[in-house]
């Protein structure tokens, strides 16, 4: 099975230890190719929010994890505005690949200084839940998953990226599963 994973920094494996803009050795999509024995395609991007314009989702895969949502909440975005540009990127697709992922909650650190976008970040979740609901596609809350994140609040520390690969390996095998 051919896996491609669709996200930002926490995808890409950016380590915010690092001043170039350095990856973990081993970031989450990796960890999952090595636990599952998949080909796992890692298309993360530093930077990267749910797509304000039509676009289509990738969909070269047999199945597709999205998981976007973070760098819009720390750019002050609300939740159901990032839900509903979620839902435009993927109602085009090939919707039975799809696992949307609802990212880690956020906490405080030097990039989130109050409690603010914490609060947004938990309720994301309910609104990607509603998004699957209606597009007829699988859904999972990482933020469920107690994912250490490093000192800026946001990034997954190296811990984290074997958990969530732990997790959402476990979440692949379930009888629903994609």
């Amino acid at each position: 099975m051919t896996i491609l994973c669709y996200g930002d920094s926490n995808t890409f494996g950016y380590d915010p230890r690092s001043f170039l803009g350095d990856r973990y050795d081993l970031p989450w999509p990796e960890a999952l190719a090595a636990r599952t024995g998949c080909q796992v395609r890692n298309n993360g991007s530093c930077g990267r929010r749910v797509p304000v314009r039509e676009t289509a989702a990738p969909g070269d895969a047999d199945c597709i994890l999205v998981m976007l949502g973070t760098n819009d909440l720390l750019s002050g975005d609300a939740p159901r505005s990032i839900a509903e540009r979620m839902e435009r990127f993927l109602s085009g697709s090939d919707r039975s690949r799809i696992l949307l992922i609802s990212p880690p909650h956020l906490c405080r650190g030097e990039w989130v200084p109050d409690n603010e976008p914490i609060l947004r970040s938990k309720s994301l979740a309910g609104e990607y839940q509603a998004v699957a609901e209606r597009l007829g596609i699988r859904f999972v809350d990482a933020g469920e998953w107690g994912i250490p994140l490093c000192c800026d609040g946001v990034h997954f520390t190296e811990e984290g990226h074997r958990l969530f690969a732990e997790h959402l390996a476990q979440e692949l095998q379930n009888p629903v599963a994609i």
